[in-house]
């Protein structure tokens, strides 16, 4: 039974089409000002030294050799170490600088070795106080 027979019944009606306008604007504008970057295109070339050999007989009095393998073991000039912390590396770096003023730290490092390894060193030598690092490198003579 319908009592309100000259009523009729207005069901609130949502319009898309203006929305849909709306996001297609938005769709448009992200689309212009996004930058895209393809990292599959960067391209590196590594620096090739030509350097000549230097004779590794030679005494540095003012260095200290650190090694480091594939396998993340430490050596510091040929010597076997062990350590728990950077703060330990740092003391063992202090202990075999014996007293020598700010040496060269030279990093043999594995190609295959950890790159973190390597950072290690680094901040070692630092929390040292020591400035002076350097890598050593292969040279590829055959050209």
């Amino acid at each position: 039974m319908n009592f309100q027979r000259g009523k009729q019944n207005n069901d609130p009606e949502i319009n898309l089409i203006p929305m849909i306008d709306v996001l297609l604007v938005i769709l448009i504008f992200l689309v212009v000002t996004t930058t895209y970057s393809k990292f599959a295109e960067l391209e590196i070339s590594l620096p090739e030294t030509n350097a000549e050999k230097v004779d590794k007989n030679i005494d540095k009095p003012n260095s200290i050799d650190i090694t480091v393998n594939a396998l993340g073991d430490y050596t510091i000039n040929l010597v076997p170490i062990k350590f728990s912390s950077i703060e330990s590396l740092r003391d063992a770096l202090l202990s075999a600088a014996k007293n020598q003023p700010d040496p060269f730290i030279i990093i043999n490092a594995d190609a295959k070795a950890a790159h973190q390894s390597v950072i290690t060193v680094m901040e070692a030598a630092r929390l040292a106080g020591y400035n002076k690092i350097t890598f050593t490198t292969e040279t590829n003579n055959a050209h």
